[in-house]
């Protein structure tokens, strides 16, 4: 029987406050295993209604503008996630390179993850789940939901308390 080893772990955040403890769990994980983290924040595009109002509305240069800003936009929350793992590492941690990359990238969220899981080869993602209790009992989130099933590889859902 061979027991899975964990080298390489793919931590998703939306940045939120709530995503402190999933990152904890990321962390431990990390340590046990000896392991890197690379951390992943995924910009959801426009969609369909977005887009056409979009087309509608704005010239080809806006357009030009609004892909122009995109890239800015990643810029910034890259930089938002180095400071977010920053603020939770310790001085060890950093001292060893725990985090060993950083992506902020745009696209459909499930299919984004699943996608840098299998380039960057990670044998874990974590990730937090918001869950709807409206009937009375959990949900699985949309997309942590929609990659557990596209995903090869093992998905550590957290569950996340949004206050």
């Amino acid at each position: 029987m061979s027991i899975p080893k964990y080298k390489t772990i793919l931590y998703a955040t939306d940045l939120g406050e709530h995503m402190r403890p999933v990152f904890r769990h990321a962390i431990s994980l990390a340590r046990q295993y000896n392991a890197k983290i690379i951390m992943i924040h995924v910009v959801e595009p426009l969609g369909p209604t977005g887009e056409w109002i979009l087309g509608a509305y704005m010239s080809k240069s806006a357009k030009k503008f609004t892909q122009d800003n995109l890239q800015e936009i990643l810029k910034k929350m890259k930089k938002r996630v180095q400071e977010f793992y920053q603020e939770e590492l310790s001085e060890q941690d950093k001292k060893v390179g725990l985090v060993s990359n950083i992506y902020a990238v745009s696209g459909d969220c499930a299919e984004q993850l699943n996608s840098h899981a299998e380039s960057l080869d990670v044998d874990l993602i974590v990730m937090g789940s918001h869950t709807d209790i409206g009937f009375g009992h959990g949900l699985l989130g949309s997309t942590a939901r929609k990659l557990t099933h596209i995903s090869k590889r093992p998905v550590l859902v957290v569950p996340v308390q949004i206050k």
